[in-house]
């Protein structure tokens, strides 16, 4: 094995050295190249999530590349703020202001229905928004928060967006998921999906649903295998956020200092999008542009039972193709 791929695991099992702003400092040193200069130039990419930190920085660097960014938030003040500051920034860029909560599975729908009949092919999605509650919550379909935003709502969204990124004649999707996944394992019967079961932890639920997407990514890769359309899940590393900052407080004080920027956190579902690379074997999680195991050495692959469980209770509450 050569001595970066040694050099790379030892950083991405250290977490503190991988997953900070030490890990892309050494790992550019020989990871892939970026993608070229204007490299998405008359493509288009929708950024959920994109009103803050990592969504913000993911939608600069699809614009510099030439891509039309469609800024997707849940309150239109905040998209036209940012969409004003990014053209700003990005005098070339081609910003469509976008407006949904993706929790929403009735916004999902209306929201989708309207973009398919706007565009012709959509080259990229990036399902970034992201919600960590304090206190359990449910949308007006009655799912969890969390669950709904990061899972429900994004696979609703790609099977209802299937048609125009297969338009696209080459499109890639990609689900924002977190480190934190490898603490918790995937969950299949209803109330744990739901977080019925026990007392509600913001920070739990948040790992749970972060597994689901990288569970749900596989699972859509299997479906969509030598197709125009590829799905992914990565992580992004720590982050300084203000999403870190207002959920964890003690994790930001702590490690403040070795925290990335929020473009670092989204350099890899940019590389992703912009040169689509081949996934090597059969997962599809990424992180700092490079593929990364599901599991740590303690832990199982998936069952594909329960993955199969798992993929039934996403497909009936979404009303969609059940796998």
């Amino acid at each position: 094995m050569p001595a970066t791929r040694v050099l790379d695991a030892l950083l991405d099992r250290s977490l503190v050295l991988g997953y900070t702003k030490i890990g892309p400092a050494l790992r550019r040193r020989w990871w892939p190249a970026d993608p070229a200069p204007g490299s998405l130039h008359g493509k288009r990419v929708v950024v959920t999530g994109a009103t803050s930190g990592i969504g913000e920085a993911m939608a600069q660097s699809f614009a510099e590349l030439g891509a039309t960014v469609h800024l997707l938030g849940r309150s239109r003040a905040k998209v036209a703020t940012y969409a004003e500051a990014l053209r700003s920034a990005v005098p070339t860029a081609d910003v469509v202001e976008e407006v949904c909560d993706v929790g929403d599975l009735d916004a999902v729908r209306a929201w989708c229905a309207d973009l398919s009949s706007r565009v012709d092919a959509l080259h990229g999605i990036v399902h970034n928004a992201g919600a960590m509650p304090k206190e359990r919550a449910e949308t007006p379909q009655g799912h969890e928060l969390a669950l709904a935003a990061h899972v429900l709502g994004p696979h609703l969204m790609t099977e209802l967006l299937l048609p125009v990124l297969g338009a696209a004649g080459g499109a890639s999707v990609v689900l924002m998921s977190s480190g934190g996944m490898y603490s918790t394992g995937l969950r299949v019967e209803p109330d744990e999906i739901e977080f019925r079961d026990g007392e509600y932890d913001g920070v739990q639920a948040y790992a749970r649903t972060k597994r689901m997407q990288v569970v749900l990514a596989e699972a859509w890769s299997d479906r969509l295998r030598g197709g125009e359309v590829r799905v992914e899940s990565m992580h992004p590393g720590w982050v300084a956020t203000p999403g870190v900052s207002d959920s964890l407080p003690r994790f930001d004080k702590v490690m403040g200092p070795l925290l990335r920027d929020p473009s670092s956190g989204a350099d890899t579902a940019v590389w992703l999008v912009a040169t689509r690379p081949e996934s090597a074997n059969s997962h599809h999680f990424w992180h700092d542009r490079a593929l990364r195991p599901t599991t740590y050495g303690w832990q199982r692959d998936e069952d594909p039972a329960r993955v199969s469980r798992f993929l039934a209770y996403v497909s009936a509450v979404t009303g969609t193709t059940v796998w």
